[in-house]
């Protein structure tokens, strides 16, 4: 009797519903720290729960159940979410610079060729673009990384 059968034969628990406790664990372990990658393990969990419950199956075989339904669910998981449009009520929710983007801003430090600083709300933040001194405004074109773009208001 190998160790992890001695473990199981200790517990009283049959192998399947081991699986099953981990798959509960793991989707459990989602909905708290969400990343929509321990949902993949889960499944991967469940499926190797299913099939120990239907078939005697040795712990080699279970192992090797987990570990290719895992990468399979985990690459099919990244593959659908890569082509798949998920519709937002807020859009740049996530993307700060994208939110700015024609928003008019007060310079406080002179904007030159090097570059200066603008008030954005209650933040300053670094400029590049037309010249212009402390207390103009101007309004934000675009950004590079956390530089923002502006131009005349």
């Amino acid at each position: 009797m190998n160790s992890m059968n001695a473990m199981i034969a200790a517990s009283g628990i049959a192998p399947a519903w081991w699986w099953l406790i981990a798959a509960a664990l793991l989707a459990g372990a989602e909905i708290i720290a969400p990343g929509f990658f321990l949902i993949w393990l889960g499944a991967a969990a469940f499926i190797t729960g299913i099939a120990t419950l239907l078939l005697p199956l040795p712990d080699a075989a279970q192992f090797l159940i987990f570990a290719v339904a895992a990468v399979a669910l985990v690459l099919t998981g990244r593959r659908w979410f890569r082509y798949t449009d998920v519709a937002s009520s807020d859009p740049l929710l996530n993307d700060r610079t994208a939110r700015l983007i024609g928003q008019v801003v007060v310079v406080v430090d002179p904007i030159d060729e090097t570059g200066g600083r603008v008030k954005v709300g209650d933040s300053v933040w670094s400029a590049r673009g037309v010249h212009a001194a402390v207390g103009e405004r101007v309004r934000v074109s675009g950004a590079d990384g956390n530089v923002l773009t502006v131009e005349a208001a």
